[in-house]
């Protein structure tokens, strides 16, 4: 079957094999359309951002990029581009769920979305194998610039690049660059200011035996290109745009030709690289070679060894919790102590509802989410450095070998390990993982792992029954205490995946292969952008939320039924009265009797009856009622209940907390409540965002639903074995 003759497409309409050449080379309207693509950590998130002055996150880390991002980049005075960040990959035949969001946009050419060309990032130190997706990219026929990163990585190991002469070779424009330094950006933007022509050189062509079923597939869809009808013949059954009858047609058509995608895909790798390594035997060149092992394998066989790495993690662990509690303590005293002084001299100066409303409602919720704020920001801190440094990759390499002792997928570490900070992204990260059970029971433990919002929970109940003591010379008792509910999070993930994995009866074992990025000094701006995101997110997300519920809950708590709130009052007074109370422990009975005859107490006396066996009380009811919406919630409750109608306006948080007495007069934060309330904490599921991700990356209510019922279950069983335990 001839290139050039006519042959009826799905529309029937007649067309050549010239004019679908000519239709593939589209001209660039006002806003170019560019993707941006390559292999994971070759660095394109960090050109992404060089490009649109945009702060995705990027790390030394493979696998940062699970979704497609878009930004805008001024390429010149006069000429924008919409530039579009896509998660890495080492082929165009996607195993996993965000390998095809890229299939999925170079596939379909009548897409609104079609990229009108190609920015391929390259590692330039590990070139061979990088430049095996660039060499797809060029046989789809895409107008195509190759972005040479990390030449400075690869003037370190004496790789040089005969950069005209690659160029020659390719057909493409190459721009050397250093991605993170924003070396190369301007010639970059130079070129991607032009109108391209797609590559002329082909690097791989298919065998002649092939070429009437790929043909027919051509014109069947009006393709542009041999290469693209080929992809389609190997991916028909995950084409997502594709109809039933159409993968029908070519189903038929590749049982008609034998055709066999597995063992061509393994001749396309081997011939391709054959032609790579032609290439750069003409255009690449070791100047010297290293005498010495790189320090990166020195530094990788005492950080990864089996016995050696472990406990170098934990002193990490144990350094991270520490600082934790020890840096942060000054800045949370003095931002308490402000709010507390804030809240003081309002009150001293001006009276009136609105002004109780303020003080006693917004300020106090407030104030229970600015306090978090330097711990937040330590731990993000933390992770940020060990992201940037490459030591993050080297843990989930070490953690594979635990979880696979547990039957989890070696690709099941980075969602683990990423809900330490929050379980969102981290959800949304499993799509790496190709089998889907292993994948479902991933999403489905992830929430255990303790996250960021349960830190100032965490904090304030340690702080209250945890004495604030050293021991073995060194260690912090509370730090210890917030190690092991992280510690907790994660055995109970474990765990809770092992039996999964049983009920599901999956026996498919997959394999995790991770390329261990360079040791590298961090980026201090990197750093401090991550704590300047986190911190924004934790204070305009979660403040928005907890601001909102401050509001209700002082209205609730401080209004009742009619004349219950005046009955009240008489009530306490009589009794202060009558055992001759002193004035301030009058105006305390009196403000204690009048919360409970409040609409949130009357509430809060309706659900004790389910929690009691827990150690919990109606006021505790109340916060965590509020707290099922978002775990940080919780603070900014009890701290807006524990301050209506009290007039110890200067006390902080922890402070009412500890003041809180039993019906015995005796303190009621024990240690058995604090402890019973915590492990709640580790285990429920309280976080509406968590959620929606699992139902949006499961397609349906099921699983979170599931989700929500086993870690509440989890949790209540936990807690109220803890209190029995330790009451």
């Amino acid at each position: 079957m001839a290139g050039g003759q006519l042959l009826s497409g799905r529309a029937g309409v007649g067309v050549s094999a010239a004019q679908l050449e000519r239709s593939a080379l589209r001209h660039p309207g006002p806003l170019t359309r560019i993707a941006l693509v390559g292999n994971p950590n070759s660095g394109k998130s960090s050109l992404f951002n060089q490009l649109t002055g945009l702060n995705q996150k990027v790390g030394n880390f493979p696998g940062v990029t699970v979704d497609r991002k878009t930004g805008i980049s001024q390429l010149t005075s006069q000429h924008r581009a919409e530039i579009i960040d896509l998660p890495g990959t080492y082929s165009l035949y996607p195993k996993s769920l965000d390998e095809k969001v890229i299939t999925d946009l170079f596939y379909d050419q009548s897409s609104d979305q079609y990229p009108d060309f190609v920015v391929v990032t390259a590692d330039a130190s590990n070139l061979r194998r990088n430049l095996l997706l660039f060499t797809q990219l060029a046989d789809m026929g895409l107008p195509t610039v190759l972005a040479l990163n990390m030449m400075d990585v690869a003037e370190q190991h004496g790789v040089r690049i005969d950069v005209a002469t690659l160029q020659e070779e390719l057909g493409v424009p190459i721009i050397p660059m250093n991605a993170r330094k924003g070396v190369g950006i301007a010639a970059l933007k130079i070129v991607m200011a032009q109108t391209l022509d797609a590559p002329a050189t082909r690097f791989y062509v298919p065998d002649e035996e092939l070429l009437p079923m790929i043909r027919q597939i051509r014109y069947y869809f009006n393709l542009h290109n041999d290469y693209l009808a080929l992809h389609y013949a190997h991916q028909y059954r995950h084409i997502s745009f594709l109809s039933p009858d159409d993968r029908a047609y070519i189903q038929e058509l590749t049982e008609q030709y034998g055709f066999e995608p597995t063992a061509r895909q393994a001749q396309e790798t081997i011939d391709r690289y054959q032609r790579i390594n032609e290439i750069l035997l003409n255009c690449v060149s070791v100047t010297r070679t290293e005498k010495n092992e790189p320090y990166s394998n020195r530094l990788d066989r005492v950080l990864t060894h089996k016995v050696w790495g472990y406990l170098i993690f934990l002193a990490v662990l144990f350094l991270l919790f520490q600082a934790v509690f020890e840096l942060a303590s000054y800045p949370m005293e003095v931002i308490d102590s402000g709010v507390a002084w804030l809240n003081g001299t309002i009150q001293d100066h001006l009276h009136g509802p609105l002004i109780d409303l303020l003080t006693e409602g917004i300020l106090a919720g407030l104030g229970g989410v600015l306090i978090f704020i330097p711990q937040i920001a330590l731990l993000f801190a933390f992770i940020a450095v060990l992201e940037e440094t490459g030591y993050m990759a080297r843990v989930t390499f070490m953690m594979d070998r635990i979880m696979r002792k547990f039957g989890l997928n070696g690709k099941s570490v980075v969602p683990l390990i990423s809900g330490m900070a929050c379980a969102v992204p981290a959800i949304m990260s499993a799509r790496t993982i190709e089998n889907r059970k292993d994948r479902l029971i991933t999403i489905f433990v992830t929430p255990l792992m303790s996250c960021s919002a349960r830190i100032p929970v965490y904090t304030v109940l340690i702080g209250l029954v945890v004495p604030d003591q050293t021991v073995l010379g060194i260690f912090n008792l509370r730090g210890v205490a917030l190690m092991g509910l992280y510690l907790l999070g994660f055995v109970s993930a474990v765990g809770s995946a092992w039996a999964m994995k049983l009920l599901m009866r999956t026996k498919d074992r997959s394999y995790f292969i991770m390329e261990f990025p360079v040791y590298r000094w961090p980026r201090w701006k990197n750093v401090g952008l991550t704590i300047l995101e986190k911190v924004k997110a934790f204070v305009f997300q979660a403040g928005k939320v907890i601001l909102a519920i401050s509001v209700i809950l002082w209205v609730l708590a401080s209004y009742g039924p009619s004349g219950a709130m005046e009955q009240a009052e008489r009530t306490a007074r009589t009794t202060a009265a009558t055992q001759a109370l002193p004035p301030a422990e009058t105006e305390s009975l009196v403000a204690s009797q009048k919360l409970e005859s409040s609409y949130a107490g009357r509430f809060g006396h309706f659900i004790e009856p389910a929690i009691r066996p827990l150690g919990f009380d109606w006021k505790i009811g109340i916060s965590l009622l509020t707290s099922f919406a978002a775990r940080e919630v919780f603070v900014g409750t009890i701290s807006t209940i524990y301050s209506v109608g009290q007039d110890a306006t200067e006390l902080t948080v922890q402070q009412k907390l500890a003041t809180e007495k039993d019906e015995n007069g005796q303190p009621f934060f024990t240690p058995a409540r604090a402890f019973s309330l915590l492990v709640f904490y580790v285990f429920a599921m309280q976080c509406m965002s968590t959620l929606a991700a699992t139902y949006r990356e499961t397609k349906g209510w099921k699983w979170p639903l599931l989700q929500m019922f086993y870690m509440t279950g989890l949790a209540y069983v936990s807690s109220l074995l803890v209190y029995q335990l330790l009451k």
